[in-house]
């Protein structure tokens, strides 16, 4: 099991002081695998002696085991793709890929709290908010996905991305009360962390969605949904991040469905001269 998973899983138990440590290991694992307990009770603003409590309620003997465990999943996720492809089990591709991603969508979306899906509904389908979606490289095909949906029901949703410059243009004009979506996985990218930081303390209201209740864009979330991302070969699997944002377009669309339909309406008028067929 990751050190992350385990973190989760033990994260009732721990005390304020341990969970701000904790989440320092998950949002910067290399600084715990090439740092040192002094570096990382600095970094998470506690002390050498609450890293390694952590560390003994991990089951370790001390943070040089937590920095071993460590260092070994950052040489498995880091190794070239090749490797990993390489490394990956024989067998019948497709039904390798079918068994993978069916769970990544039932574990998805059976862990769904309906109250936090309401409430994340609700936010998406107030037309006096604007949606601003942030996102890594990596998962910015789902956001397109999930922006271009919500922008034709509703209107007003972005994706904010380009240079450090431009996003922070689009953030000085999200307003308090604005809607951000943070859709980030492990290996978080610095960036999407302090935008998110930043729109909290403007005031948007964040919904993350993330593969862990202990990642860096989870923790100042209001909303947050974890996703499984187990991919069948060398690559992460977006394909439960895709299931929920689909269900959760397909909520807005049940809760605005009068307004939306003339404005679907609209758009299909515009675009029906430039389809074949």
């Amino acid at each position: 099991m990751r050190i992350s998973d385990r973190l989760v899983e033990i994260n009732d138990h721990l005390t304020p002081a341990e969970r701000r440590v904790a989440e320092c290991v998950i949002a910067d694992p290399s600084g715990v695998a090439f740092g040192t307990v002094s570096s990382l009770a600095a970094r998470s603003g506690t002390s050498g002696p609450t890293v390694m409590r952590l560390a003994t309620k991990l089951g370790l003997a001390g943070f040089v085991d937590l920095q071993a465990a460590v260092q070994e999943e950052l040489s498995q996720q880091l190794r070239p793709a090749v490797e990993r492809i390489g490394a990956s089990p024989a067998g019948d591709p497709v039904a390798r890929a079918l068994e993978h991603e069916v769970e990544n969508v039932r574990g998805t979306l059976s862990a769904v709290d309906r109250a936090v899906f309401t409430s994340a509904v609700r936010l998406l389908a107030d037309r006096r908010r604007s949606v601003h979606v942030v996102t890594g490289e990596a998962t910015s095909g789902v956001a397109a996905l999930f922006v271009d949906g919500l922008d034709q029901l509703r209107g007003g949703a972005e994706r904010l991305g380009g240079s450090e410059v431009a996003v922070a243009r689009q953030l000085a004009f999200i307003a308090p009360g604005d809607v951000v979506v943070a859709i980030e996985l492990r290996r978080y990218e610095r960036w999407v962390v302090q935008a998110v930081q930043a729109a909290v303390e403007q005031g948007a209201e964040l919904i993350a969605i993330t593969d862990s209740p202990l990642s860096p864009v989870a923790r100042p979330a209001g909303v947050v949904f974890t996703v499984m991302a187990e991919g069948p070969g060398p690559f992460d699997s977006h394909v439960g991040t895709l299931a929920l944002t689909n269900a959760l377009v397909a909520a807005v669309a049940e809760r605005v469905r009068a307004r939306a339909a003339e404005r679907l309406a609209r758009v299909e008028d515009a675009v029906r001269d430039h389809l074949d067929g």
